[in-house]
C-alpha cells in the first residue's frame, strides 16, 4: 500500500483531498495531514511516505524547500504540487525539481484521481509488480498510441486523404471511426520555446490530458499529437453531439488559460477545423484548422478561431509588394540598416491595413523578406552567417509568435543582427589589406618603399591603396612610413650611441639633412636635442 502525506496551511483542502478520493481502491493510504513545512519534514521522516500532495505556498518551509528538504531524506518520494493563482516562479521551479503533476485550486476531482493514478502506474512498472497481464496490458497501450497517431504523420500531414475509408484507418491505425461527422482541431501554443525541457513536456502532458477530459465523451473516437508547439486533435462524433463538441472547445480554452496561472508567458489559440460529413475529406478540416490557428495574427491569441480558408490576395503581385521590393533591395544593397528597418515598418503598417489580410499571408511574407534579403546578399557576394539554414531557422521561431508586432520585430532583429555581421566582415575584409601594407612596412622601413612597391604587395593598385590606406589610417602612404622611421629613430636616439648619420642611415634615409628636417617637423626637436632631452 502506497502511504500518502498530505501538506496544506488550509486545513479545509487538506480534508477536501482527504474525502474526494476512495483511497483504498487505489491502495493508498493518507498517513498524516500537515499544515506547515517544518510540520510536514518532520511526518516524512516518520512515515517515510511514497507520495505528498502539498501547498506550493506554507509557513515554515515553503514548498520548494520542502521539496528540497525532502528529496534529500527519499529522492524516490513523487510529489503533487497544489497552486494558487499568479505563482509562476514557485510553480515553474516547482516542476523543475521534478514533480509529477500540479492541481490549480479549487481542486477537481477527475484531475486529482487520474494524477493519483499515474502515479501508482509509474510505481508498479518500477518495482516490477505489474501482473503480467497488466504488463501486457501497458505495452499494447503504448504499440497502440505509435499506431494511432501514424495516422497525422503518414496521411493527414501529407495530404494523402483522398482515397480513405473509415475501415481503413479502423484496421490500420487502430482507430474505432464510425459514420458521422469529421473534424481537425489544433492548439497552438506560443511563448514557451522550443527546448524540450521539463517545463515543456509537463505542459504538453498537462494540455492533453485537458483534451481528453473535455471531449472524449462526445467522441465516437479521437486521437491528439504534438509537435512543434502544435496540438493536433482528430475527432469522431455523432451530429448530435456538435453543438456539444462547440461547447466543449470553449470550456477547453477556458481551461487551458488557466494554465497561464502557472506558464507566465503561455498564450493558446485554438483552431476550428471544418466539419466534414465523409472521412475522405478531413484534409478539408485540417488545413482550415492550420488557417484558423495563423489567424490569431491578425485577431489575437488566447481564444477560439475558426472559418473557412479565404483566397489568397496575391500580395507578391501587389503595389504594396513591388514598392517595398525596390526600397528593400537598395538598402540591402547599400547595407543601410536604418532603411531596411523602414522598409520593414512599411511593409508591415501596409499589410496590417489591407482589407481581409489573413494571419497566413503576414507569416508568409516575413518569408518572401528573409528569402529576398538572401538573394540579395548572395548577389551582391555578402556571405550570411548560417546561411545555409537561415530560412529554416528563422521559420521555426517565427511559427511560434503570436503577435504580427512581435513577428515583424523579430523578423527585423534577424535581418539586422545578419547585417551587422555582414557589415563587421566587410570592414575586416577591407581593412586586412591595410593591416598587411602597415607591417609590411614596419618590417621594410631600413630600406627605400614606395607606393607602388607597397599597394602591389597587397594586390591594389597604387591609386586605390593610397585612397583606402589614407581612409583607414589618417596618414597618407609618406606620412605613415614618415612616423614609422622616425618612432624608430627616437629610440636608437635614447638607447643608443649610434651618431645621427648612422641613425640615419639605419632607419631608411640617404640625406642627413632631410632626416633632420623631418625629425624636426614630428618633435620640434633636433636629433641631438632629442637625446640630450631623453637619454
Amino acid at each position: 500500500m502506497l502511504k500518502v502525506i498530505v501538506a496544506d496551511d488550509e486545513d479545509k483542502i487538506c480534508q477536501l483531498i482527504y474525502k474526494l478520493i476512495d483511497w483504498d481502491s487505489l491502495d493508498m493510504k493518507v498517513e498524516a495531514i500537515a499544515h506547515n513545512g517544518i510540520e510536514a519534514l518532520e511526518l516524512v521522516k516518520l512515515n517515510n511516505p511514497d507520495i505528498i500532495i502539498t501547498d506550493i505556498r506554507m509557513p515554515g518551509y515553503d514548498g520548494l524547500e520542502f521539496i528540497s528538504r525532502t528529496r534529500e531524506i527519499n529522492p524516490n518520494i513523487q510529489f503533487v504540487i497544489i497552486s494558487g493563482y499568479q505563482q509562476f516562479e514557485y510553480a515553474q521551479r516547482a516542476i523543475k525539481y521534478g514533480v509529477i503533476d500540479y492541481l490549480l485550486k479549487p481542486i477537481k476531482k477527475n484531475e486529482l484521481l487520474a494524477t493519483l493514478t499515474k502515479i501508482k502506474n509509474q510505481y508498479l512498472e518500477r518495482v516490477e509488480l505489474l501482473t503480467k497481464e497488466e504488463q501486457s496490458e501497458l505495452s499494447i497501450r503504448n504499440n497502440i498510441y505509435k499506431l494511432r497517431t501514424g495516422l497525422f504523420n503518414s496521411v493527414l500531414f501529407y495530404n494523402r486523404t483522398k482515397n480513405i475509408t473509415i475501415d481503413f484507418i479502423n484496421n490500420d491505425y487502430g482507430y474505432g471511426f464510425k459514420e458521422g461527422l469529421f473534424q481537425i482541431i489544433t492548439v497552438k501554443l506560443d511563448g514557451v520555446g522550443r527546448s524540450y525541457s521539463t517545463t515543456v513536456t509537463f505542459l504538453e502532458e498537462k494540455i492533453l490530458k485537458i483534451i481528453q477530459n473535455n471531449l472524449k465523451e462526445y467522441c465516437y473516437d479521437m486521437e491528439n499529437y504534438f509537435e512543434n508547439n502544435i496540438i493536433y486533435c482528430i475527432i469522431n462524433y455523432n451530429p448530435e453531439n456538435k453543438k456539444s463538441i462547440r461547447r466543449q472547445c470553449k470550456r477547453l480554452m477556458d481551461e487551458l488559460l488557466l494554465q497561464r496561472e502557472i506558464f507566465e508567458n503561455l498564450e493558446v489559440t485554438i483552431g476550428l477545423g471544418t466539419v466534414e460529413n465523409e472521412i475522405q475529406m478531413i484534409d478539408n478540416s485540417y488545413k482550415a484548422a492550420v488557417w484558423s490557428y495563423q489567424q490569431r495574427l491578425v485577431l489575437g491569441t488566447n481564444k477560439v478561431i475558426e472559418g473557412k480558408i479565404s483566397e489568397s490576395s496575391n500580395l507578391v503581385d501587389s503595389k504594396l509588394f513591388h514598392d517595398f521590393n525596390k526600397d528593400m533591395k537598395a538598402a540591402l544593397e547599400r547595407l543601410d540598416k536604418e532603411a531596411v528597418v523602414g522598409a520593414i515598418h512599411y511593409i508591415r503598417e501596409g499589410l496590417r491595413n489591407r482589407p481581409g489580410i489573413s494571419g497566413y499571408e503576414l507569416l508568409q511574407m516575413t518569408k518572401e523578406i528573409c528569402n529576398l534579403f538572401l538573394f540579395t546578399m548572395r548577389y551582391n557576394k555578402f556571405p550570411v552567417e548560417g546561411g545555409d539554414n537561415f530560412l529554416e531557422n528563422f521559420s521555426m521561431n517565427a511559427n511560434d509568435i503570436g503577435s504580427v508586432y512581435k513577428l515583424y520585430q523579430y523578423l527585423t532583429e534577424v535581418i539586422v543582427n545578419s547585417m551587422d555581421k555582414i557589415i563587421e566582415d566587410k570592414r575586416q575584409s577591407d581593412t586586412r589589406p591595410i593591416r598587411d601594407a602597415k607591417q609590411f612596412i614596419q618590417e621594410n622601413y631600413k630600406r627605400p618603399l614606395t607606393l607602388e612597391e607597397v599597394s602591389g604587395k597587397v594586390g591594389f593598385n597604387a591609386t586605390y591603396f593610397s585612397s583606402l590606406f589614407k581612409k583607414e589610417t589618417g596618414y597618407t602612404f609618406l606620412e605613415y612610413l614618415s612616423e614609422v622611421r622616425i618612432n624608430k629613430a627616437k629610440e636608437l636616439l635614447k638607447d643608443t650611441n649610434y651618431s645621427v648619420m648612422v641613425i640615419c642611415e639605419d632607419v631608411g634615409y640617404s640625406d642627413v639633412k632631410h632626416f633632420t628636417k623631418t625629425f624636426v617637423k614630428h618633435t620640434n626637436l633636433k636629433p641631438n636635442e632629442y637625446r640630450k632631452l631623453y637619454s
